[in-house]
């Protein structure tokens, strides 16, 4: 779809239509002097809220998660035994 082009002083004029246009899908590109110098689009739609405490009780962790690493392994990343 081509994108629908106005020019600035008309865009101040009928921003709110605009930005309702732009919302349903429309891109519009703003000039200048007849130079395109920005664009409308629509946002993108964000996922599905986040419900904080949704995995409570569905995630495992094992009960060594918090043991120290083994030597051998903890030199590797500079941790001092």
């Amino acid at each position: 779809m081509k994108p629908k082009t106005i020019d600035i002083h008309e865009a101040k004029i009928r921003l709110s239509r605009l930005v309702e246009e732009a919302g349903a899908g429309t891109e519009i590109v703003i000039t200048v002097d007849g130079r395109p110098r920005a664009r409308l689009v629509p946002c993108a739609v964000a996922a599905k809220p986040r419900r904080p405490g949704a995995l409570k009780g569905r995630i495992r962790v094992r009960a060594d998660f918090d043991a120290l690493l083994p030597p051998e392994i903890g030199r590797s990343f500079g941790v001092p035994f």
